[in-house]
């Protein structure tokens, strides 16, 4: 889920409220909160643990709220981890820490620590190498699972084979979720469970639609509602993400504000494209 700004930067509160019981009401069964999508590198620590209560108090039990509680310093993201559980959240999406680049030896323990840190708290596990210029192996995870609440994994590498690999070597010990609205079906179709989704923003109700499609076997609606969303999905990635799902927001009436320094507002052309995509998903 976005942060929502207002006008003078803060942290708007109230929006965040509205918008997470509308992403709700839209199909999505959990929202992930001071997620990447949700600025947390520009976030203090404070806003973060605003964002998460007003959100919990919003949606009031009717979906699963998850914390992002990752840091490239395990001291850190042990400690916001222990807030997060404090906060009463009902998990908590872990990255792979970013830029020192640890070696895999150096990821576990970092993983054992920070699921030592607060044992009755589902983790998610986040491999985002694009980002974090590190990656998570399949083996490695495999090790983690003897961490009881290490229960699931974001897979963000840009692959299936990734999927497939943890498949193999955890089973269904391991809920994997794609992190890649664009590579949903295919995830789906090597093992993983759902999405952990930017477009969910704009079209959680077909988004929704197509997993349980898929799901319940139907594989020629889950492909049409794939084809359906795949240039949304590409549009929210033309440039830097959060920048075009908040623009695409705020051009279906949520007025989410622009993102933070160092990320600037959507371009005319990003606009362009996003309101001509938008346009043409709508039903006519």
């Amino acid at each position: 889920m976005v942060t929502p700004f207002a006008a003078d930067g803060a942290v708007d509160l109230e929006l965040a409220a509205r918008l997470a019981d509308h992403l709700v009401n839209q199909g999505s069964e959990g929202l992930v909160i001071c997620g990447t999508t949700g600025e947390s590198p520009t976030l203090s620590w404070a806003e973060q643990h605003r964002m998460i209560a007003a959100v919990k108090e919003a949606v009031a039990g009717r979906a699963t709220i998850v914390a992002g509680s990752g840091s490239n310093c395990t001291a850190e993201a042990v400690e916001a981890t222990r807030e997060a559980a404090a906060l009463g959240v009902d998990g908590v999406l872990v990255v792979v820490p970013y830029y020192n680049k640890p070696p895999q030896d150096g990821l576990e323990a970092h993983f054992r620590a920070v699921a030592a840190a607060a044992p009755e708290l589902p983790l998610m596990l986040y491999n985002i190498p694009g980002r974090t210029g590190c990656s998570l192996a399949p083996e490695t995870v495999a090790r983690l699972l003897d961490c009881p609440n290490v229960v699931s994994f974001k897979a963000a590498s840009g692959t299936t084979e990734e999927v497939s690999a943890l498949r193999l070597l955890c089973g269904d010990r391991l809920a994997v979720y794609s992190g890649d609205d664009a590579l949903t079906l295919p995830m789906l179709a090597v093992g993983a469970v759902g999405v952990v989704s930017v477009a969910s923003h704009l079209a959680g109700p077909q988004i929704s639609q197509m997993i349980r499609a898929f799901l319940a076997g139907d594989l020629t609606k889950a492909l049409a509602l794939h084809q359906q969303l795949l240039p949304l999905c590409k549009a929210l990635f033309a440039t830097t993400n959060p920048i075009p799902v908040k623009a695409a927001l705020e051009l279906c009436g949520w007025p989410v504000g622009a993102p933070r320094l160092p990320l600037l507002p959507a371009s005319e052309a990003v606009r362009q494209r996003l309101s001509e995509t938008l346009a043409a998903l709508r039903p006519t």
